[in-house]
């Protein structure tokens, strides 16, 4: 029965870091089951769910010293679970646009909390508008909301939420 590693690692941002990485873990044995990857400022930064063996999940949590340094990463090697199924709820896809300001994130992710709702997947970008170069900020999620609540309200809560903050928002179910 496979056993699974949660792998974040942060570095330099350098050219051969996804091929250095995946070729160590293919290596030992590993699966990468999911991943998420950007350079953030200077920065590379990865998180990886990796599947194997026992022996082989044993060897690379053994060995994550000196794959710091072959990898000139810093890492967090995590034993986890495999994911449950998000058991009576239906998913929905959320994406905010406007001017940046602080506190963006913090009250989007207040709302949903308060309401229950797990964010599963979160991305955001700043960039500089087209024609003004004015900062705009944008959130992406994927998130699970309970059966039991009432969507409509909720919508309808959520996009009042965004009018406050001056945010254009799209509040949609989508299919996984």
């Amino acid at each position: 029965m496979n056993k699974f590693l949660v792998i974040t690692a942060i570095g330099a941002d350098h050219p051969g870091i996804v091929d250095d990485l995946s070729r160590i873990l293919l290596d030992e044995n590993l699966n990468i089951e999911d991943s998420r990857m950007s350079v953030l400022g200077g920065e590379f930064a990865i998180i990886l769910l990796v599947s194997g063996n026992p022996q082989a999940i044993k060897q690379v949590q053994e060995k994550q010293q000196s794959l710091e340094q072959t990898l000139q990463l810093n890492l967090l090697i995590k034993p986890t679970a495999g994911r449950a199924a998000a058991e009576n709820t239906i998913a929905y896809e959320i994406r905010v646009n406007g001017m940046d300001h602080p506190g963006i994130v913090n009250r989007l992710a207040q709302f949903l909390s308060q309401h229950a709702i797990n964010i599963d997947n979160l991305e955001t970008k700043s960039y500089p508008a087209a024609h003004t170069g004015s900062p705009m900020f944008s959130v992406e999620m994927m998130v699970d909301i309970p059966h039991q609540l009432a969507t409509r309200k909720l919508q309808d809560d959520f996009m009042e939420l965004c009018d406050e903050l001056n945010l254009d928002a799209h509040f949609a179910p989508i299919d996984r």
